[in-house]
Protein backbone atom coordinates (compact mmCIF):
# COMPACT_ATOMS: atom_id res chain seq x y z
CA UNK A 1 0.00 0.00 0.00
CA UNK A 2 2.85 2.40 0.87
CA UNK A 3 4.53 1.65 -2.46
CA UNK A 4 1.33 2.39 -4.38
CA UNK A 5 0.83 5.71 -2.62
CA UNK A 6 4.37 6.81 -3.39
CA UNK A 7 4.02 5.77 -7.03
CA UNK A 8 0.87 7.90 -7.24
CA UNK A 9 2.83 10.78 -5.70
CA UNK A 10 5.67 10.36 -8.23
CA UNK A 11 3.11 10.23 -11.05
CA UNK A 12 1.59 13.50 -9.87
CA UNK A 13 5.07 15.09 -9.74
CA UNK A 14 5.78 13.93 -13.31
CA UNK A 15 2.54 15.51 -14.53
CA UNK A 16 3.23 18.80 -12.74
CA UNK A 17 6.85 19.09 -13.93
CA UNK A 18 5.89 18.07 -17.48
CA UNK A 19 3.11 20.70 -17.49
CA UNK A 20 5.58 23.37 -16.34
CA UNK A 21 8.12 22.25 -18.92
CA UNK A 22 5.59 22.55 -21.74
CA UNK A 23 3.76 25.72 -20.72
CA UNK A 24 6.37 27.91 -18.99
CA UNK A 25 6.99 31.07 -20.99
CA UNK A 26 4.21 30.47 -23.53
CA UNK A 27 2.20 33.36 -24.91
CA UNK A 28 -0.09 34.09 -27.85
CA UNK A 29 2.85 34.89 -30.12
CA UNK A 30 5.16 31.93 -29.53
CA UNK A 31 2.98 28.99 -28.40
CA UNK A 32 2.88 27.25 -31.79
CA UNK A 33 6.65 27.30 -32.30
CA UNK A 34 7.39 26.53 -28.65
CA UNK A 35 5.12 23.49 -28.57
CA UNK A 36 6.61 22.16 -31.81
CA UNK A 37 10.00 22.20 -30.06
CA UNK A 38 9.03 21.17 -26.55
CA UNK A 39 6.72 18.22 -27.23
CA UNK A 40 9.29 16.18 -29.23
CA UNK A 41 11.90 17.09 -26.60
CA UNK A 42 9.60 15.85 -23.84
CA UNK A 43 8.98 12.59 -25.73
CA UNK A 44 12.74 12.09 -26.14
CA UNK A 45 13.22 12.71 -22.41
CA UNK A 46 10.54 10.18 -21.50
CA UNK A 47 11.96 7.55 -23.86
CA UNK A 48 15.48 8.05 -22.52
CA UNK A 49 14.36 8.06 -18.89
CA UNK A 50 12.29 4.90 -19.31
CA UNK A 51 15.09 3.09 -21.15
CA UNK A 52 17.73 3.92 -18.56
CA UNK A 53 15.46 3.08 -15.61
CA UNK A 54 14.32 -0.29 -16.97
CA UNK A 55 17.81 -1.34 -18.12
CA UNK A 56 19.37 -0.38 -14.76
CA UNK A 57 16.75 -2.27 -12.73
CA UNK A 58 17.26 -5.39 -14.86
CA UNK A 59 21.04 -5.13 -14.69
CA UNK A 60 21.17 -4.66 -10.93
CA UNK A 61 18.81 -7.61 -10.47
CA UNK A 62 20.93 -9.88 -12.66
CA UNK A 63 24.19 -8.88 -10.98
CA UNK A 64 22.58 -8.63 -7.52
CA UNK A 65 24.55 -5.43 -6.96
CA UNK A 66 23.14 -1.97 -6.28
CA UNK A 67 26.16 0.04 -7.41
CA UNK A 68 26.45 -1.39 -10.94
CA UNK A 69 24.82 0.02 -14.07
CA UNK A 70 24.83 -1.16 -17.70
CA UNK A 71 27.62 1.33 -18.45
CA UNK A 72 30.12 -1.25 -17.12
CA UNK A 73 29.38 -3.33 -20.22
CA UNK A 74 31.27 -0.70 -22.23
CA UNK A 75 28.35 0.40 -24.42
CA UNK A 76 28.83 4.10 -23.62
CA UNK A 77 32.50 3.83 -24.59
CA UNK A 78 31.54 1.91 -27.74
CA UNK A 79 29.11 4.69 -28.69
CA UNK A 80 31.83 7.32 -28.37
CA UNK A 81 34.26 5.09 -30.28
CA UNK A 82 31.78 4.76 -33.16
CA UNK A 83 31.20 8.52 -33.34
CA UNK A 84 34.92 9.34 -33.09
CA UNK A 85 35.94 6.61 -35.53
CA UNK A 86 33.42 7.74 -38.15
CA UNK A 87 34.75 11.31 -38.06
CA UNK A 88 38.39 10.16 -37.91
CA UNK A 89 38.12 7.77 -40.90
CA UNK A 90 35.51 9.38 -43.14
CA UNK A 91 35.51 13.01 -42.01
CA UNK A 92 32.72 15.19 -40.68
CA UNK A 93 31.38 15.99 -44.16
CA UNK A 94 30.72 12.32 -44.90
CA UNK A 95 29.12 11.87 -41.49
CA UNK A 96 26.91 14.88 -42.19
CA UNK A 97 25.85 13.39 -45.54
CA UNK A 98 24.83 10.15 -43.80
CA UNK A 99 22.49 12.26 -41.67
CA UNK A 100 21.15 11.85 -38.18
CA UNK A 101 18.82 9.01 -39.20
CA UNK A 102 21.61 6.98 -40.75
CA UNK A 103 23.94 7.69 -37.86
CA UNK A 104 21.27 6.60 -35.37
CA UNK A 105 20.49 3.34 -37.17
CA UNK A 106 24.15 2.43 -37.72
CA UNK A 107 25.03 3.17 -34.09
CA UNK A 108 22.11 1.14 -32.69
CA UNK A 109 22.79 -1.82 -34.99
CA UNK A 110 26.52 -1.89 -34.17
CA UNK A 111 25.93 -1.61 -30.41
CA UNK A 112 23.26 -4.33 -30.35
CA UNK A 113 25.35 -6.61 -32.60
CA UNK A 114 28.39 -6.11 -30.37
CA UNK A 115 26.34 -6.93 -27.25
CA UNK A 116 24.75 -10.01 -28.82
CA UNK A 117 28.13 -11.31 -30.01
CA UNK A 118 29.70 -10.68 -26.61
CA UNK A 119 26.90 -12.49 -24.77
CA UNK A 120 26.97 -15.43 -27.17
CA UNK A 121 30.73 -15.90 -26.91
CA UNK A 122 30.84 -15.65 -23.13
CA UNK A 123 27.76 -17.71 -22.30
CA UNK A 124 28.62 -20.38 -24.86
CA UNK A 125 31.25 -21.80 -22.53
CA UNK A 126 30.10 -23.43 -19.34
CA UNK A 127 31.38 -21.93 -16.14
CA UNK A 128 31.37 -18.33 -17.35
CA UNK A 129 29.30 -16.16 -15.05
CA UNK A 130 27.78 -12.71 -15.20
CA UNK A 131 30.75 -11.35 -13.26
CA UNK A 132 33.12 -12.62 -15.95
CA UNK A 133 30.96 -10.72 -18.45
CA UNK A 134 31.32 -7.57 -16.33
CA UNK A 135 35.10 -7.97 -16.26
CA UNK A 136 35.27 -8.37 -20.05
CA UNK A 137 32.89 -5.45 -20.52
CA UNK A 138 35.00 -3.17 -18.35
CA UNK A 139 38.18 -4.16 -20.20
CA UNK A 140 36.57 -3.56 -23.62
CA UNK A 141 35.06 -0.28 -22.39
CA UNK A 142 38.51 0.94 -21.33
CA UNK A 143 39.92 -0.22 -24.69
CA UNK A 144 37.27 1.68 -26.69
CA UNK A 145 37.72 4.77 -24.52
CA UNK A 146 41.49 4.71 -25.04
CA UNK A 147 41.11 4.37 -28.82
CA UNK A 148 38.60 7.23 -28.85
CA UNK A 149 40.98 9.47 -26.88
CA UNK A 150 43.84 8.57 -29.22
CA UNK A 151 41.82 9.47 -32.34
CA UNK A 152 40.55 12.68 -30.74
CA UNK A 153 44.16 13.78 -30.23
CA UNK A 154 44.94 13.27 -33.92
CA UNK A 155 41.94 14.75 -35.70
CA UNK A 156 41.59 18.34 -36.78
CA UNK A 157 40.23 20.69 -34.06
CA UNK A 158 37.26 21.57 -36.25
CA UNK A 159 36.49 17.89 -36.67
CA UNK A 160 36.84 17.42 -32.92
CA UNK A 161 34.01 19.92 -32.37
CA UNK A 162 31.68 17.49 -34.18
CA UNK A 163 32.77 14.66 -31.88
CA UNK A 164 32.53 16.84 -28.78
CA UNK A 165 28.84 17.46 -29.44
CA UNK A 166 28.31 13.68 -29.18
CA UNK A 167 30.20 13.30 -25.91
CA UNK A 168 27.46 14.75 -23.72
CA UNK A 169 23.76 13.94 -23.67
CA UNK A 170 21.60 16.76 -25.01
CA UNK A 171 17.88 17.12 -25.62
CA UNK A 172 18.16 20.52 -27.31
CA UNK A 173 18.38 19.25 -30.90
CA UNK A 174 16.48 15.97 -30.90
CA UNK A 175 15.89 14.46 -34.34
CA UNK A 176 12.10 14.05 -34.40
CA UNK A 177 12.17 11.65 -37.36
CA UNK A 178 13.81 8.90 -35.29
CA UNK A 179 11.57 9.29 -32.24
CA UNK A 180 8.92 6.92 -33.57
CA UNK A 181 11.50 4.25 -34.42
CA UNK A 182 12.87 4.64 -30.91
CA UNK A 183 9.36 4.38 -29.46
CA UNK A 184 8.81 0.99 -31.08
CA UNK A 185 12.06 -0.47 -29.77
CA UNK A 186 11.83 1.03 -26.27
CA UNK A 187 8.15 0.26 -25.65
CA UNK A 188 8.55 -3.29 -27.00
CA UNK A 189 11.52 -3.97 -24.71
CA UNK A 190 9.75 -2.41 -21.72
CA UNK A 191 6.59 -4.46 -22.26
CA UNK A 192 8.65 -7.66 -22.54
CA UNK A 193 10.44 -6.77 -19.30
CA UNK A 194 7.22 -6.01 -17.45
CA UNK A 195 5.73 -9.33 -18.56
CA UNK A 196 8.72 -11.04 -16.93
CA UNK A 197 8.61 -9.01 -13.70
CA UNK A 198 7.87 -12.08 -11.56
CA UNK A 199 10.87 -13.88 -13.04
CA UNK A 200 12.99 -10.86 -12.10
CA UNK A 201 11.64 -11.16 -8.54
CA UNK A 202 13.03 -14.70 -8.43
CA UNK A 203 16.35 -13.70 -10.06
CA UNK A 204 16.89 -11.16 -7.29
CA UNK A 205 17.23 -14.11 -4.87
CA UNK A 206 20.48 -15.17 -6.55
CA UNK A 207 21.57 -17.76 -9.10
CA UNK A 208 21.30 -20.88 -6.90
CA UNK A 209 17.90 -20.00 -5.44
CA UNK A 210 16.52 -19.06 -8.87
CA UNK A 211 17.64 -22.40 -10.33
CA UNK A 212 16.16 -24.29 -7.38
CA UNK A 213 12.84 -22.50 -7.97
CA UNK A 214 12.73 -23.68 -11.59
CA UNK A 215 14.12 -20.70 -13.50
CA UNK A 216 16.30 -21.47 -16.53
CA UNK A 217 18.86 -19.03 -15.24
CA UNK A 218 21.35 -18.80 -18.12
CA UNK A 219 18.69 -18.48 -20.83
CA UNK A 220 16.71 -15.90 -18.88
CA UNK A 221 19.84 -13.87 -18.11
CA UNK A 222 20.90 -13.89 -21.77
CA UNK A 223 17.47 -12.66 -22.89
CA UNK A 224 17.41 -9.96 -20.24
CA UNK A 225 20.93 -8.80 -21.13
CA UNK A 226 19.84 -8.46 -24.76
CA UNK A 227 16.90 -6.32 -23.58
CA UNK A 228 19.36 -4.20 -21.58
CA UNK A 229 21.57 -3.81 -24.66
CA UNK A 230 18.60 -2.72 -26.82
CA UNK A 231 17.42 -0.14 -24.28
CA UNK A 232 20.89 1.28 -23.62
CA UNK A 233 21.76 1.37 -27.33
CA UNK A 234 18.61 3.26 -28.30
CA UNK A 235 18.79 5.77 -25.44
CA UNK A 236 22.50 6.43 -25.98
CA UNK A 237 22.19 6.77 -29.76
CA UNK A 238 19.17 9.05 -29.33
CA UNK A 239 20.62 11.69 -26.98
CA UNK A 240 24.09 10.55 -25.84
CA UNK A 241 25.50 8.89 -22.71
CA UNK A 242 24.21 9.70 -19.20
CA UNK A 243 26.40 7.57 -16.96
CA UNK A 244 25.01 7.90 -13.44
CA UNK A 245 21.29 8.37 -14.06
CA UNK A 246 20.43 4.67 -13.76
CA UNK A 247 22.40 4.31 -10.54
CA UNK A 248 20.65 7.34 -9.07
CA UNK A 249 17.03 6.59 -9.96
CA UNK A 250 17.04 2.85 -9.19
CA UNK A 251 18.58 3.28 -5.76
CA UNK A 252 16.22 6.13 -4.94
CA UNK A 253 13.30 3.91 -5.99
CA UNK A 254 14.56 1.11 -3.72
CA UNK A 255 14.87 3.56 -0.82
CA UNK A 256 11.47 5.21 -1.28
CA UNK A 257 9.43 2.12 -2.19
CA UNK A 258 11.18 -0.35 0.13
CA UNK A 259 10.06 -3.41 -1.82
CA UNK A 260 11.60 -6.26 -3.79
CA UNK A 261 8.68 -6.53 -6.25
CA UNK A 262 9.73 -5.43 -9.72
CA UNK A 263 6.29 -4.25 -10.75
CA UNK A 264 6.81 -1.38 -8.30
CA UNK A 265 10.56 -0.98 -8.83
CA UNK A 266 10.25 -0.72 -12.62
CA UNK A 267 7.44 1.84 -12.48
CA UNK A 268 8.94 3.79 -9.57
CA UNK A 269 12.41 3.97 -11.17
CA UNK A 270 10.90 5.15 -14.43
CA UNK A 271 8.87 7.90 -12.74
CA UNK A 272 11.88 9.11 -10.73
CA UNK A 273 13.90 9.10 -13.95
CA UNK A 274 11.22 11.25 -15.62
CA UNK A 275 11.32 13.68 -12.68
CA UNK A 276 15.13 13.90 -12.79
CA UNK A 277 15.37 14.40 -16.55
CA UNK A 278 12.42 16.75 -17.05
CA UNK A 279 13.30 18.72 -13.91
CA UNK A 280 16.97 18.80 -14.90
CA UNK A 281 16.16 20.00 -18.42
CA UNK A 282 13.84 22.65 -16.99
CA UNK A 283 16.67 23.83 -14.73
CA UNK A 284 19.21 23.77 -17.56
CA UNK A 285 16.95 25.89 -19.76
CA UNK A 286 15.34 28.30 -17.29
CA UNK A 287 17.94 28.66 -14.54
CA UNK A 288 21.25 28.09 -16.33
CA UNK A 289 20.18 29.47 -19.74
CA UNK A 290 21.54 26.46 -21.68
CA UNK A 291 25.05 27.07 -20.31
CA UNK A 292 25.34 23.54 -18.85
CA UNK A 293 24.17 20.27 -20.48
CA UNK A 294 21.71 18.23 -18.44
CA UNK A 295 24.11 15.26 -18.46
CA UNK A 296 26.64 17.31 -16.46
CA UNK A 297 24.01 18.06 -13.80
CA UNK A 298 22.83 14.44 -13.62
CA UNK A 299 26.36 13.01 -13.55
CA UNK A 300 27.42 15.44 -10.82
CA UNK A 301 24.50 14.52 -8.56
CA UNK A 302 24.77 10.83 -9.48
CA UNK A 303 28.51 10.81 -8.82
CA UNK A 304 28.00 12.24 -5.33
CA UNK A 305 25.30 9.64 -4.67
CA UNK A 306 27.60 6.89 -5.94
CA UNK A 307 30.27 7.96 -3.42
CA UNK A 308 27.61 7.94 -0.70
CA UNK A 309 26.59 4.38 -1.62
CA UNK A 310 30.22 3.21 -1.56
CA UNK A 311 30.74 4.71 1.89
CA UNK A 312 27.45 3.24 3.09
CA UNK A 313 28.34 -0.25 1.82
CA UNK A 314 31.81 -0.08 3.40
CA UNK A 315 30.26 0.48 6.85
CA UNK A 316 28.05 -2.63 6.60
Amino acid sequence: MKSKKRIYFFSAMVLVISFLFITMGLNANNWSYALSRRLPKLLAILLTGGSIAFSSVIFQTITNNRILTPSVLGLDSLYLFIQTGAVFIFGSNTVARIGNNGNFLITVIVMIAFSFLLFQLLFKREGNTVFFLLLVGMVLGTFFQSLSSFMQMLIDPNEFMVVQNKMFASFNNVNTSILWISCIGVIGAMLYTFQNRKTLDVLSLGRENAINLGVEYDKVVQRMLIVVAILVSISTALVGPITFLGLLVVNLAREFLDTYQHRYLLIGSTLISFIALVGGQLMAERVMNFSTPISVIINFIGGLYFIYLLLKESKL
